[in-house]
């Protein structure tokens, strides 16, 4: 048991990649930490982090043993909840990564439906422009724009979704391609383009944009000042002074993937909580879409 009680000292430490923003959970000071994972790694026979001033990188052994205690502390959870009689409901802290689209205009709702089933459980949503680095535990699981190709990962599709151009509605009209010379373009910075799949300026035979931002939820509040650009249908509905334009001449339609460890495969509770994410975004996006639709025009 004593080595048990150190391994979930572990285990926090790894999630914070550091003793000092593990501490407040666990309710021990960073030196206490210190000395629990000493002794764990000289039970462990090696070093399960790497320690420097930016924080604790698990080693190759600390990986092995976090993928088996996680796997060993879930069905002690798990067992403990069926004892009590409360398997059904979710329980502890779920951590989601997902580049700030989703984050901002999707998960928000979806997360606090899941969590109004299960009043006891934590979700935690990680908006990042880039991708999330699962092997270093930044989340429990990440949403994706493309398919990883690298990691000992598994992937499940969530949902296509779609993207159009948009203006303000008492904008110049928009009824062809070329009305758009002269006009601010709206889109990502080019050289902090973190995926294929956000790179848009061909589709609208762009060679640069006027106004730029890594952020999807920036660029949507530049496109309501003055400009225009490719916007996910989706978010339509929470700025509806834009209308969409060149429906008929322009749609680009891409998916979200959710991304998981592939240790966290036998994970009951993981495995709950992402069918009720999966089948959650599914339908927030087909509802959102099907607003946007309403303020569609196939030329201005």
């Amino acid at each position: 048991m004593e080595h048990w009680d150190d391994i979930r000292v572990f285990l926090a430490v790894a999630q914070a990649e550091g003793l000092s923003a593990a501490a407040p959970a666990l309710r021990m000071d960073p030196s206490t930490l210190g000395r629990r994972i000493a002794r764990l790694e000289a039970a462990m026979g090696g070093a399960l982090f790497v320690k420097s001033p930016q924080g604790y990188a698990l080693t190759d052994l600390g990986e092995r043993v976090r993928a088996r205690a996680a796997t060993a502390e879930e069905a002690l959870t798990r067992a403990l909840h069926e004892g009590q009689g409360a398997a059904s409901a979710l329980t502890g802290q779920i951590r989601i990564g997902a580049p700030d689209g989703a984050a901002n205009f999707l998960l928000p709702q979806v997360c606090a439906a899941i969590q109004k089933d299960n009043p006891d459980l934590e979700v935690q949503i990680l908006a990042l422009p880039r991708v999330v680095n699962l092997s270093r535990r930044e989340a429990d699981m990440a949403i994706s724009v493309s398919r990883p190709e690298a990691g000992r990962l598994t992937v499940q599709k969530i949902t296509d979704y779609h993207l159009h151009l948009a203006t303000r509605a008492d904008a110049p009209p928009v009824q062809r391609l070329a009305d758009l010379r002269g006009r601010q373009i709206v889109g990502y910075i080019p050289d902090m383009i973190f995926d294929k799949e956000l790179d848009y300026l061909g589709a609208i035979g762009a060679s640069k944009v006027q106004l730029a931002s890594n952020s999807v939820a920036v660029q949507l509040q530049m496109i309501r000042q003055a400009g225009v650009g490719i916007v996910h249908d989706f978010a339509l509905p929470f700025a509806p002074e834009l209308r969409q334009v060149l429906v008929d001449v322009l749609s680009l339609r891409r998916a979200f993937y959710l991304v998981r460890h592939a240790s966290d495969r036998h994970s009951d509770r993981l495995n709950r909580f992402a069918d009720a994410l999966r089948r959650g975004m599914a339908e927030e996006v087909a509802r959102l879409e099907a607003q946007a639709r309403l303020t569609a025009s196939p030329l201005i």
